[in-house]
């Protein structure tokens, strides 16, 4: 090894070590690369013009990049819905729907979770929502604290694989570029891009699987321990009243039509994701203002509709050309429906401003937003330090020479992923690590979108173990004093093993993740 490779392993160290000393990411990433380009520098083995294509680099990734303009708008949708009270109904509605079932209830905290991680994709916001409304619930029926507490904190990692998720956005662009380096390294010079439709695709089956895993385990604990898990029982001894289907559905169908036209739109190619990231957030946008107080609510519901017809309207016609065909049927449909939309919202707005929504959930997305973009800064320094260190071809020459080829590289990366994930962020993990390993591995022709789906689940374990799982963090913030830090770690643990039992299938079974992106998009990767 030269002088060159060493520093590139401390680099790396340094990196994990700072991270793990609790110093913000972005400014650890950026000074960890400048402090060691320039022992390199100092050392003869690093070329300080490197740095300045630092810049361009920048201006590529966080001004032309239109993927990563879905972020903000994903975050803001999140927010909204979160500030909504969707959840809190939804709960209300599942609750009253399978309380008469042993049980009952954590399966409906696992259904809900499963929607909440569709709408919003905000693990935190999923967490302490459901933690507020259901874990004083769960207790006060007579759940397991150990079970209560691991089911909420289980459920509410789901936005981390289900999509649209701000993991598998980043991931995506993390993976697509990875791709496009080891094709280039191949003499393909013009590969397929992974797209993040491709990653939400792939996402959708192991993120099902999860959730039925999820609730086919709390089936088996409400048999064998029916104490653990008993039915929730009104003041007069009777089981919950399970025939409340009208509410059920004034609660789930305005979130499920939202997720299907987000998620439809992306999946069918009729938006790509930053357009259908903006449907989510004027989606969000009305169902929040239909919670508010306030005239003219129908005007809500049209607008709501007349953003589904426009989805249509775009599938069947070309909307870009119909302002070159003059007037005719199209066009005056289009400009209608575009009208009513611009006066729900307007009428949204001001509704949400009045009610002293509008403003917070705008800060708060402006916080996240600007978080994860300076992280994607500092991420971009350490690449360029790190290769113009030789690092990728060090990485690439460490995993090429392990025992068992493919599957031993794949099953070293992916140990090395869990193992970071009890200390590291999943941000930390997917700028530092992925664009350092994932290159190396897809020159080993392993097919990007199962190789993205496989990280994205070892992700999520980052939420869930201990000492530093952010889920138990989010959790023990609004859990009653009862339920302490060891109660919260032991709950988790046989959903960390059911996490590692849905990663085990996806590696045995790649078809899992490749098969719905190949079906809906013809990805030949």
């Amino acid at each position: 090894m030269t002088i060159a490779d060493y520093l590139a392993l401390a680099l790396f160290a340094v990196t994990i070590f700072s991270l793990m000393a609790g110093y913000p990411v972005a400014f650890t990433l950026a000074g960890s690369a400048l402090f060691m380009a320039g022992i390199g520098w100092l050392l003869g083995v690093f070329d300080l013009s490197l740095l300045g294509a630092i810049p361009s680099r920048i201006f590529g990734v966080a001004m032309w990049n239109e993927t990563l303009l879905a972020v903000p708008l994903f975050i803001f949708m999140g927010i909204m819905l979160e500030k909504s009270r969707v959840a809190e109904e939804l709960l209300g509605a599942m609750g009253r729907l399978f309380g008469s079932l042993r049980g009952g209830l954590g399966i409906s905290v696992f259904i809900v979770g499963a929607l909440l991680a569709a709408s919003t994709g905000i693990v935190g916001a999923a967490v302490v929502t459901m933690g507020l409304m259901s874990l004083p619930i769960m207790l006060k029926k007579g759940y397991d604290p150990r079970l209560a507490a691991g089911s909420i904190c289980a459920a509410g990692t789901l936005g981390q694989i289900i999509p649209p998720s701000i993991v598998l956005i980043i991931l995506a662009e993390q993976i697509s570029n990875a791709y496009l380096a080891a094709q280039s390294l191949k003499g393909n010079w013009s590969p397929e891009p992974v797209s993040v439709g491709d990653l939400f695709a792939g996402a959708l089956i192991p993120g099902l699987i999860l959730v039925g895993l999820y609730i086919s385990y709390q089936i088996l604990v409400a048999f064998f321990n029916p104490e653990s898990s008993p039915a929730v029982l009104e003041e007069d001894g009777t089981a919950a009243d399970s025939s409340l289907i009208p509410g059920l559905l004034r609660s789930l169908l305005p979130p499920v039509i939202l997720i299907v036209a987000v998620l439809g739109s992306i999946l069918l190619g009729i938006a790509t994701p930053t357009e259908a990231a903006s449907v989510g957030a004027v989606g969000a946008l009305l169902l929040a203002a239909l919670r508010e107080d306030g005239p003219a609510t129908w005007l809500l519901y049209t607008a709501g509709g007349s953003v589904v017809l426009l989805l249509v309207l775009a599938n069947i016609t070309d909307l870009k050309g119909i302002a070159a065909e003059g007037v005719g049927p199209n066009s005056i449909l289009a400009f209608l429906l575009l009208a009513i939309v611009v006066a729900g919202l307007a009428l949204a707005l001001l509704r949400l401003y009045r009610g002293q929504i509008l403003r917070e959930v705008c800060q708060s997305t402006m916080e996240m937003t600007a978080m994860v973009f300076v992280i994607l800064i500092g991420a971009t320094i350490f690449s360029l330090v790190f290769r113009g260190l030789g690092g990728d071809e060090l990485v690439y020459r460490l995993l090429s020479d392990l025992p068992g080829g493919q599957f031993g590289a794949l099953l070293v990366v992916m140990g090395i992923i869990f193992v970071l994930g009890f200390f590291l962020d999943f941000v930390e993990i997917t700028f530092v690590v992925v664009p350092v390993v994932a290159p190396v591995l897809l020159l080993m022709d392993i097919s990007p979108i199962w190789l993205g789906i496989m990280i994205a689940l070892n992700l999520q374990t980052s939420f869930l173990t201990p000492p530093f799982g952010f889920a138990l963090f989010y959790l023990r913030g609004v859990a009653p004093p009862e339920v302490t830090t060891g109660v919260i770690y032991r709950g988790v643990i046989p959903f960390v093993f059911l996490q590692l039992v849905a990663l085990g299938l996806l590696a045995a079974i790649p078809a899992l993740a490749t098969w719905l992106p190949h079906f809906i998009s013809g990805a030949s990767y």
